[in-house]
């Protein structure tokens, strides 16, 4: 596991990142420090939760935890789908 390897989203992940709303280095970061976890689809997870308090689809919260589904290749990360949670 290299987590300092270049990240890049899938053109998958790139389009839920406003319908999401998460921001390319929340997902680099959680990758960078969260613990890598393995799924059953053979691919890594791990997530990051910060400090909120703001509004999100009408709603205020205090809590943002952003958890990206990655593979690692031998050039660079690659995240296939990023899910956000706020609470």
């Amino acid at each position: 596991m290299n987590r300092e390897k270049a990240v890049r989203l899938t053109k998958h992940a790139e389009g839920y990142s406003r319908t999401r709303g998460f921001l390319f280095e929340e997902v680099r970061a959680a990758i960078r420090q969260g613990e890598w976890r393995p799924t059953e689809q053979g691919r890594w997870e791990t997530e990051i939760e910060s400090v909120y308090n703001s509004d999100w689809n009408g709603r205020r919260f205090k809590t943002k935890k952003v958890r990206p589904i990655f593979v690692e290749e031998p050039g660079e990360i690659v995240v296939i789908t990023v899910y956000v949670y706020y609470y």
